[in-house]
């Protein structure tokens, strides 16, 4: 599978080393050209969507009893999300979080709202695409900062806009649930582009286990890695926020995390299978080689048995002693031939019989 935009483990720390905390970097790749504000509004009898908005616009975007979701595309321009934060009352600290894409999956409790990260993996032309998501639930609003322009949630939107499921009649609890969803359904599509990834491995290592096939399963490795460090930690996520005592979500929601959290169990241990798979892969690899190689030497070793005799032969008759009394009969050429593609034969039909090869 490959992986090759794939984010690095690691994000470059230098640009906030001696900052103050909770002061605004932005920690990570420039992945879209320009920040893109869209925001929702919605309640039980009415949708409103507006794409392309300004910070200014975010202000006075709430929808009274209804939900408003803030979707913010693009992190390069910290002002955005200090004008975004200072309208809705974000911490400093979970400002520089957001736009510091090097989190672990984490959630936190704010006096006012609730904050979490997680990663989202999507299959994109055969390759994965990671990005960090940051999900922050309020009263009656969602804000959801992503790094890339992709429309990650796109189903998520459709839902709304037509009526589709409960999602409308429900708070922002639940269309903060129905976020992460999302984001775990793609996972399932990750872990199904590895499991073939795997497929296609084992095939070609049983086949003929040349380096390139080494190469390949250490980049398996990495990539499993990569995905149980952004994807184990959901596992406490979901669960804090099932068994936590926020106001913020109610009980009619936490029955669907707790649902969440079984898909995320399955989708671990589903990595967990697949990094012990990649080791046997190792093992095998390595296995297939030694045998291989067992292979030759032994082809080598019954070459070199069968001309043991035969140089022992030549080398008697081969000796500048001037008197050898077979050298003067006359078919003693021929039955030295006689008696090296006798006892050549002998001793491959002895191997063969063996079974040797």
């Amino acid at each position: 599978m490959p992986m090759d935009d794939m984010p690095k483990l690691f994000h470059d720390q230098s640009a906030k080393t001696g900052l103050s905390p909770g002061s605004l970097i932005h920690v990570g790749d420039r992945i879209t050209e320009r920040v893109r504000i869209t925001i929702l509004n919605y309640d039980d009898d009415r949708f409103d969507m507006r794409e392309g908005v300004t910070p200014e616009d975010v202000v006075g975007c709430r929808n009274g009893d209804g939900v408003t979701w803030i979707q913010v595309r693009g992190l390069h321009q910290p002002e955005i999300l200090e004008a975004i934060g200072g309208r809705y009352g974000l911490h400093l600290l979970m400002m520089e979080d957001i736009l510091n894409t090097g989190q672990r999956p984490k959630t936190e409790t704010f006096e006012s709202c609730l904050f979490t990260v997680l990663k989202s993996f999507r299959d994109r032309e055969n390759a994965v695409w990671g990005e960090q998501i940051s999900i922050v639930l309020g009263k009656n609003f969602v804000i959801s900062f992503q790094e890339s322009d992709q429309d990650l949630f796109e189903t998520v939107v459709r839902r709304l806009k037509n009526k589709m499921g409960r999602i409308r009649h429900m708070g922002s609890d639940y269309l903060a649930y129905s976020l992460m969803d999302t984001i775990v359904d793609h996972y399932f599509e990750v872990v199904d582009l590895m499991a073939d990834e795997i497929e296609r491995i084992e095939e070609r290592l049983t086949a003929n286990p040349e380096t390139e096939i080494l190469e390949a399963v250490y980049q398996l490795k990495r990539e499993i890695l990569y995905l149980r460090k952004h994807i184990f930690p959901m596992r406490d996520v979901t669960l804090r926020l099932e068994k936590g005592d926020s106001p913020l979500i109610r009980e009619s929601s936490r029955f669907y995390l707790r649902d969440l959290y079984d898909h995320i169990i399955q989708i671990t241990d589903t990595i967990e299978t697949f990094r012990e798979t990649a080791t046997s892969l190792l093992e095998l690899y390595h296995t297939s080689v030694s045998n291989r190689m067992n292979e030759v030497m032994k082809v080598l070793t019954i070459i070199s048995t069968i001309f043991i005799p035969l140089s022992f032969l030549a080398g008697v008759y081969g000796m500048n002693f001037k008197y050898m009394p077979e050298l003067e009969f006359r078919w003693s050429y021929g039955i030295f031939w006689f008696v090296i593609l006798v006892a050549a034969g002998a001793m491959i039909l002895y191997f063969r019989r063996k079974k040797w090869f």
